[in-house]
């Protein structure tokens, strides 16, 4: 992994963000993701929630050894942590795994059982959200298998965009790929994938929180279904 030559101040972050969404929206992915490396060497990481490898198998193309970061919350289905497991196995990536600040039992014990049953906005914040901000904090940015086919509230991804929130830079190098183009990519590539995805769970959350989702229904469907939220928070 390249080390970058400096660090940036949050104004120059904004600036490079601004900047690359403008001149890389029609780039190819490996060439957003090459400009990201390049720019920011160290500190930059890859998330994954381990439905599938290809952002992390695009990056090790142009920046081997470079960091996945995984939230394991607790409530993963085991196919997505034997799903970590074979990618920090084969891929030419360094896995880093966080972890909330709570067990689950912890969290029961305090919060009362099945919180994301009661209170899903909550058990998010504090088994997603907030790990990961903590994670994210030696990084200038941080790139997501986002994409805007995957849902309406999705529909405006940046390739490169600014996360307010966070201060980083977001990088989404597949924005503007279809499903298509992803099934493409893993049959070339023979890219890892979670074997949810076969059998019926095109989005993979939390066991607790997600089902099979119905022919015709959104891939996000099986999402906290039922409510009215969509999203965990991470990419609000």
């Amino acid at each position: 992994m390249t080390t970058a030559a400096q660090r940036h101040s949050a104004e120059e972050l904004q600036r490079l963000a601004e900047e690359a969404g403008r001149d890389l929206e029609e780039a190819p992915a490996l060439e957003v993701l090459r400009w990201a490396t390049d720019t920011f060497g160290d500190r930059f990481c890859v998330t994954s929630s381990m439905e599938d490898a290809v952002v992390a198998h695009l990056a090790s193309r142009v920046a081997p050894g470079v960091r996945v970061v995984f939230l394991d919350t607790g409530y993963h289905f085991p196919e997505t942590i034997g799903t970590r497991d074979a990618v920090a196995a084969v891929m030419d990536v360094e896995v880093v795994t966080l972890t909330p600040k709570q067990s689950v039992a912890e969290q029961d014990a305090e919060y009362g059982p099945k919180l994301h049953d009661r209170n899903p906005d909550l058990c998010c914040a504090m088994r997603k959200v907030a790990p990961l901000e903590e994670g994210l904090r030696q990084y200038d940015a941080w790139a997501t298998g986002l994409r805007r086919d995957e849902s309406p509230t999705r529909a405006g991804t940046p390739v490169v965009g600014w996360d307010e929130r966070r201060q980083k830079v977001k990088v989404s190098p597949i924005a503007r790929w279809s499903q298509a183009d992803v099934d493409a990519y893993i049959a070339e590539h023979g890219v890892l994938t979670n074997p949810l995805l076969s059998d019926g769970y095109p989005s993979v959350g939390c066991a607790p929180c997600t089902r099979r989702v119905l022919e015709g229904e959104d891939a996000r469907a099986g999402r906290w279904s039922g409510q009215a939220k969509t999203e965990c928070g991470i990419h609000l």
